[in-house]
């Protein structure tokens, strides 16, 4: 083998070394957790999940529609006029039901208005809570660490379970007379 072509080699060899030593490094490092909205009470889905609850039983979804709702303060207080009354959050959360207001949680995941979707079909095709949301019952504090609100996302997930969508199924169709 001439000089030239082992250096080339050897220069190609090299080159593979760093992309793999860069590729491990960038796997090692650890990606920051992403921004928690400010919620108006602190609430821990990994307590409440741990003593049983369902997502089903504060999540209620009317008529399949695209959002799931939030529970009414008058199912958070049927545990908690009882329990935990001394803590801060929990006497917020008890001004909020004597107020008849509802609790103004933030929205962690969030479709773009321009997408048509709905829980609905995804709910009955058993599709599962964590496969969207990540998985909440681990989870004090909720942030958006799934890509499921991009068009990537649901792609992805679509293509694992062999389900066709075209582009009608989630956008609007745009009329080709203007």
């Amino acid at each position: 083998m001439s000089s030239r072509r082992f250096r080339t080699v050897a220069l190609l060899w090299v080159l593979l070394l760093i992309v793999a030593v860069l590729r491990l490094s960038a796997e090692r490092e650890q990606v920051p957790a992403p921004l928690a909205p400010r919620q108006p009470i602190p609430y821990s889905h990994k307590r409440h999940l741990a003593m049983g609850l369902q997502c089903s039983g504060c999540h209620v979804n009317p008529e399949a529609g695209k959002l799931m709702t939030y529970p009414p303060t008058s199912t958070c207080m049927g545990c908690h006029a009882a329990v935990a009354t001394d803590r801060p959050a929990i006497q917020t959360l008890a001004s909020f039901a004597s107020s008849g207001k509802p609790i103004p949680w933030a929205r962690v995941y969030q479709v773009p208005d321009y997408v048509y979707w709905k829980h609905g079909p995804h709910l009955e095709a058993k599709v599962t809570c964590a496969e969207c949301h990540g998985p909440v019952a681990e989870r004090d504090v909720i942030t958006n660490e799934t890509n499921v609100t991009t068009m990537l996302g649901c792609r992805t997930c679509h293509d694992k379970r062999q389900v066709y969508t075209g582009c009608e199924d989630c956008h609007e169709p745009r009329s080709l007379n203007p």
